[in-house]
């Protein structure tokens, strides 16, 4: 009984050992590839929004270094003063 148990254990411990050198196997050959590919779309993706601002400033018709003010802020919302009593406190030695 304790020789069955033994070689099922071995044979558990070696299915493990292989299945995790060959992952580590595998993700030397395909995590460059992987990453490669993701650097990628990532490049591409940060051209094409470049290239979109670039189309926008150039189809505006403000001048560069120009400054556009939409509205104007609300003078009437100021903060409320009513909030408390000022208090003066002395230190005392």
């Amino acid at each position: 009984m304790q020789q069955a148990e033994l070689m099922g254990f071995l044979r558990t411990l070696l299915i493990i050992s292989i299945v995790y050198y060959s992952f580590r196997f595998l993700a030397r050959i395909f995590a460059p590839l992987l990453l490669k590919k993701v650097v990628g779309n990532m490049q591409a993706k940060a051209k094409k929004h470049h290239q979109q601002k670039n189309q926008q400033s150039e189809n505006s018709s403000t001048k560069e270094g120009e400054t556009i003010i939409d509205k104007n802020p609300n003078s009437k919302t100021q903060g409320n003063n009513s909030v408390g009593e000022y208090v003066d406190f002395e230190e005392i030695d």
